[in-house]
Formats: structure tokens, C-alpha cells, sequence
């Protein structure tokens, strides 16, 4: 067996279902096997990211301040398929991550998970893992509770995260870089998202605008990042980039649909890419701690990109989008 090193594998170098039918045929020959699927192949016989529901609801005091917070999320339990032994009675710890431990004072929070396999679909994690799931639904939430108490996005996350001096870094050092709450041309918006995940404390700005016809353009993005000491910082801008662009790619497009049993989508043509023209200029802006756990940073862009565009769309536009992909939803989803 000759291993081969691998980029862009998301999930494949740990749960590939392409070895073992390699081997199969290995055995039953005498020379050397090299296997190949076509993108066809590939698509149609993934093992997709389970489709989540979440209901969340949260009360607010009369100055503003969250004084419950219920969360409930049903998918699938990759957990028990690929590794058993990490379940928690019941409890896939990955798909309640970044719901269960939030940048914010949240008294009264609860979270609960309902396992729900889909019939003959063999689901495993995606880029991001639990958070890229939860973050969407807590940021969405906490924006939404923001304009519910009629205070900026900001400022309100500012007030909610009080007690983590390395959120309301990020978050001052963002709202600077951005320019947040400068003027804005009609049918734009800016959304903001806090997160902390893999270690790494993140905020990021997205500025979009929404066409007559519900195209969306992606202008600008700006991410503050805290992962620790940084070793290499090229390397750090590079995911963030790399990261929002897969992410804002899937918050946009990216949806597998079944009929008779089928996966419909086959190649690039209905399984849309973010073009070069449509990626919004994406500036990274360090603000290390040294004294801190190092953390990672290759999903942490990633985690972002859906709660910001959906924070941003609102902003835009006033129209609040719950499910992902967003596109077609504004009415210019045209591939």
C-alpha cells in the first residue's frame, strides 16, 4: 500500500469508503490497483452532512438582557456511526457544539438533542463540524433578539459577552476595521458574528448588497482573530480566507436534494461553486494572545460565513432567512 497525502479531503481521510472497495479489488488480482471516481461517482455516492431543525426560543429582560434561553436541535449522530464510544448517553457532543458553550451570559440555557437518522443515508460531518451548524442558529438568534431590543447587533453582543475579555477584543478591533455603522448605498448591509471555536476566538463583518432582482454580492469581509500565539501568520490569513469562501459558497448554493432514492445533483453545473468575480475582498486582521492555549484555525472562517450572510441579508433587506442555501430564497439563485 503506497499512502498518499491528501488536501482538500474534508472528512474522507478519516471515514473513506473508496479503501475498502479498493481492496476488494486488490485481492482478486495480481497487480498493482489504482482507483479512481468520476465527480459523478463521488457526488452521488457521498456521505452527506445530516439535515438539521432547530427551534430556539429566548426571553429578554426590559433593558435588554437574555434571561433564558432554550435550544433544540434534531439531525442525525454521526458520533454513533463513526466512533460509539464518544456518544454521551445518548448526547452526540458534536452536534450541540457551539450551542452548548457560547461567548455569551446566557442564565437559564438550555440545550437538548434529538437523534433523527435519515432512512438509507449514511451521514458524516462537514468542514466545521458542530459549529458551523449551531453558530448559524446562535448568531441568527442573537441578532434577531438585538433588533427585537432595538439595540445594534454589536454593541449588543459587546454587552452579552462582557465577561470575555478576548471576545470584546476581537469584536472592538473588527468594528474598527470594518467601519460598522458608517453609511451605507441603499440595498446594503453589514452583518457581524462572534464565535469561539476550536480554541479560537473570531469576529467577522460582512458587507453585502441585494440587487432589484434578489441577485446578492458579496463586497467585503473582515475577520479579528485570536488564536494564541501565532506561529506562522500567513498561514492564518490564508484558512480565513480559504475558509469563508467554502463557507459563503455552502451558505449561498451548496444543497444535495434526493429523488426516487437519487441524489440529483452530479457535477459543478447543478452543484453550484463561488465563482472568482463573486468572492468578496476578505481582510484578516491578527490580534494574538500569546499567554493563550494555541488554537486552531483551518474551520474557524468557515464557522462564520452562513451567520454572517444571514445577519447581513437582514440588514439589507429586513427579510430574515432561516434555512440554508440563501439564494434562491432572495430570488437569484440562477446557477
Amino acid at each position: 500500500m503506497h499512502n498518499h497525502l491528501i488536501g482538500g479531503g474534508f472528512g474522507r481521510r478519516l471515514d473513506s469508503n473508496s479503501i475498502g472497495q479498493a481492496a476488494r479489488f486488490a485481492k482478486q488480482v495480481p497487480y498493482p490497483v489504482k482507483l479512481i471516481w468520476t465527480r459523478k461517482e463521488d457526488m452521488t455516492h457521498d456521505q452527506f452532512r445530516p439535515y438539521y431543525y432547530d427551534r430556539v426560543s429566548a426571553g429578554l429582560t426590559q433593558n435588554g438582557a437574555i434571561s433564558g434561553w432554550h435550544h433544540r436541535t434534531t439531525g442525525s449522530a454521526v458520533t454513533a456511526r463513526w466512533y460509539p464510544e464518544g456518544m454521551q448517553g445518548g448526547l452526540d457532543p458534536d452536534a450541540v457544539e457551539g450551542a452548548t458553550q457560547t461567548p455569551y451570559n446566557l442564565p437559564d440555557h438550555l440545550v437538548e438533542f434529538v437523534r433523527e437518522e435519515p432512512a438509507a443515508v449514511t451521514t458524516l460531518w462537514w468542514r466545521g463540524v458542530g459549529p458551523t451548524h449551531n453558530v448559524f442558529v446562535v448568531e441568527s438568534m442573537i441578532d434577531e433578539l438585538a433588533h427585537h431590543a432595538a439595540q445594534d447587533p454589536l454593541a449588543f453582543r459587546k454587552t452579552l459577552a462582557a465577561h470575555q475579555p478576548r471576545a470584546l477584543k476581537v469584536l472592538n478591533e473588527v468594528e474598527k476595521q470594518s467601519g460598522w455603522g458608517k453609511s451605507l448605498l441603499p440595498g446594503h448591509g453589514m452583518g457581524v458574528v462572534l464565535h469561539y471555536s476550536f480554541q479560537t476566538w473570531a469576529a467577522t463583518v460582512l458587507e453585502v448588497a441585494v440587487e432589484a432582482d434578489g441577485q446578492i454580492r458579496l463586497i467585503q469581509a473582515h475577520s479579528a482573530v485570536d488564536c494564541g500565539p501565532v506561529v506562522f501568520p500567513d498561514g492564518i490569513v490564508a484558512q480565513i480566507q480559504g475558509g469563508l469562501i467554502f463557507g459563503l459558497t455552502m451558505a449561498l448554493y451548496s444543497e444535495i436534494t434526493l429523488k426516487n432514492g437519487r441524489v440529483e445533483q452530479t457535477n459543478f453545473h447543478n452543484y453550484r461553486m463561488m465563482r472568482l468575480n463573486e468572492a468578496p475582498d476578505i481582510q484578516v486582521h491578527l490580534v494574538s494572545d500569546p499567554d493563550a492555549e494555541i488554537g486552531g484555525i483551518g474551520e474557524v472562517g468557515t464557522v462564520a460565513a452562513a451567520p454572517a450572510l444571514a445577519n447581513a441579508l437582514f440588514a439589507a433587506t429586513g427579510k430574515r432567512l432561516r434555512r440554508i442555501p440563501f439564494a434562491r430564497q432572495m430570488g437569484g439563485g440562477k446557477v
